[in-house]
C-alpha cells in the first residue's frame, strides 16, 4: 500500500473526525474478515473513517447492507444530494493520487457512481452489448485459452514452482475480457500493466500510465468505428448512434475502462484466492473432484469466502433516514461492508467454514459478492463462468497440484476492502 495514503491526516484536519475504525487500520488490513467481523459484532451500524480519513458510517450486517444496496435514498455522486454543497468529498481521493483535473471525470462519471436517470441509461446500453448470450457463447473460448495457458505451465516453472496468478488467472482474465470489449490481443500486455498501476494507488504510477490509457481508448474507438466488427465496443457505438448520441465519447471510454480494469481483475483473484482456498481444504477440493457438476455452486462459494470485492462503493444519503436504529443524516456517507455481511452469523451457519454445497442448487446467490440492487455487478455472469472454467481445467490438468508454499497468505496485498495475493506458487506434479 502506497505511503501516500498510510500517512495521510483526516480531510478535516482531525478536528471533528470520529474516533473508531479507519479503514487503514492496520489490524482491518492484515485481517479484514477477523476485523470487519468484530466490528459487526460491536453493532450493524459504526461511525469511522474512510481510506483518507474522511468520517463514514460502517454498515456491518447482511440484512442491513442488502437494504442499503437496494435503497433509492441512497446515491453514489455525493453532489446528487439535495443542496449538496462544495466539492466533491471523492475530490480528496483524486488529488492523494494525483489525478489531472481533466481525467478526473473518467475515474468518478463511470457506471459504477452514476445515479438515476444516467445509471439505467448507461446499463441499459452496455447491457444491451453485455448479453447472457454473448458471455455463454464465449465459454468454448475460454475454455480453449485455459488449455493453452494449463499447457504453458511447466515451461514457465522456476525450481519447480510455477505462479498461478502470473501465468494462469491474469492472463486468462485479461485475454477473455479483451477478446469480448474488441482489444487487440497485442495490446494486452499494456492493460494489465494499466491495470496493475491504477489498483496500486501509486500516485507516481498513475500520473504516467492514466492519460495514456485514455488516449488509447479514444483511438481505438475511432479506428472501431470507421470498421465495426462482432465486439462489445463495436455494439457499444451501434448504441451510440441508435441512442441519438446521448452516449458520449467520454462515457464510453469510462465504459471500456470499467469493463476491462474491473472485469480482468475480480476474475483473476476469484481465480487465485479460489485456488489457495480448495488447496488448504482438502475435504472440499475432494468433493469437487468427485463431482465437478458442483462447480457453478462452488464459485458462489468461494465469492462469500474469499471474493476480493470486501466493501462497496461509497453510498450518501439523500435524506435524514435510520439504519438498524441509527440515525444518518442527509449527506452522510455510507460504507456497505460485504465481507462482514458474507460472514454474518444472523444469515449463515457455521459461516467461517468453507462449504461448497452452501449456495442452493438452481436458487438466486445467497452472498453479496457481487453487490445488490442496481448496481451489481455488470461482469457477474462472466466472473462465474471464468470461474469455473479455470478452476475445473486446472485441477483436471493437474491432479497432484499443490501449494509451494504452506501458507500463501504471507504475500498478500494489503489493500483497504480488497483480499487479493501478489502471488500464489503451486507445485504441478507431487
Amino acid at each position: 500500500m502506497s505511503s501516500t495514503f498510510q500517512d495521510a491526516p483526516p480531510a478535516d484536519g482531525g478536528a471533528a473526525c470520529p474516533a473508531g475504525p479507519h479503514m487503514m487500520d492496520p489490524d482491518l488490513l492484515a485481517d479484514p474478515f477477523g476485523g470487519y467481523g468484530r466490528l459487526r459484532e460491536q453493532g450493524p451500524v459504526l461511525r469511522g473513517r474512510f481510506v483518507d480519513g474522511t468520517p463514514v458510517w460502517f454498515v456491518t450486517r447482511y440484512d442491513d447492507v442488502r437494504a442499503v444496496l437496494r435503497d433509492p435514498r441512497f446515491v453514489n455522486t455525493p453532489s446528487h444530494v439535495p443542496g449538496a454543497q462544495g466539492a466533491d468529498p471523492r475530490e480528496g481521493m483524486m488529488e492523494l493520487l494525483k489525478v489531472p483535473e481533466h481525467l478526473r471525470i473518467y475515474l468518478l462519471g463511470s457506471i459504477l457512481d452514476s445515479d438515476p436517470p444516467d445509471h439505467p441509461r448507461l446499463r441499459r446500453l452496455v447491457t444491451r452489448a453485455f448479453t447472457a448470450r454473448r458471455i455463454l457463447d464465449l465459454r468454448p473460448a475460454i475454455e480453449q485459452i485455459a488449455d493453452r495457458l494449463l499447457a504453458e505451465l511447466p515451461h514457465r516453472a522456476q525450481d519447480g514452482t510455477v505462479d498461478l496468478l502470473e501465468h494462469y488467472a491474469y492472463p486468462l482474465s485479461i485475454t477473455v475480457i479483451c477478446r469480448l470489449v474488441g482489444i487487440p490481443e497485442v495490446d494486452l500486455e499494456r492493460w494489465r500493466e494499466w491495470g496493475g498501476d491504477l489498483v496500486s494507488m501509486r500516485p507516481e504510477r498513475l500520473q504516467h500510465s492514466f492519460p495514456v490509457m485514455i488516449d488509447y481508448c479514444h483511438r481505438l474507438i475511432e479506428q472501431r468505428r470507421a470498421a465495426l466488427r462482432d465486439d462489445l465496443l463495436s455494439e457499444l457505438i451501434r448504441a451510440q448512434d441508435d441512442d441519438g448520441g446521448r452516449l458520449s465519447d467520454t462515457e464510453m471510454v469510462t465504459m471500456v475502462l470499467t469493463l476491462v480494469l474491473a472485469g480482468h481483475e475480480t476474475s483473476t483473484h476469484l481465480i487465485g484466492n479460489g485456488t489457495a482456498a480448495l488447496l488448504t481444504h482438502p475435504d472440499q477440493l475432494a468433493r469437487l473432484r468427485e463431482n465437478p457438476a458442483l462447480f457453478p455452486r462452488a464459485v458462489h462459494e468461494l465469492m462469500r469466502w474469499c471474493g476480493s470485492v470486501q466493501v462497496a462503493r461509497l453510498r450518501y444519503a439523500v435524506e435524514d433516514l435510520d439504519i438498524a436504529g441509527t440515525r444518518i443524516a442527509r449527506g452522510d456517507a455510507v460504507q456497505p461492508v460485504l465481507v462482514s455481511a458474507n460472514f454474518d452469523p444472523r444469515h449463515y451457519t457455521d459461516p467461517d467454514r468453507l462449504h461448497l454445497t452452501r449456495q442452493p442448487d438452481g436458487q438466486a446467490e445467497n452472498h453479496v459478492g457481487f453487490g445488490h440492487g442496481i448496481h451489481y455487478c455488470l461482469g457477474a455472469t462472466l466472473a462465474r463462468q471464468e470461474g469455473e472454467v479455470a478452476l475445473a481445467r486446472l485441477l483436471a490438468r493437474y491432479p497432484d497440484l499443490a501449494l509451494a508454499d504452506g501458507d500463501p497468505e504471507h504475500d498478500r496485498a494489503r489493500l483497504p476492502g480488497s483480499w487479493r495475493l501478489n502471488v500464489l506458487r503451486l507445485r504441478l506434479e507431487a
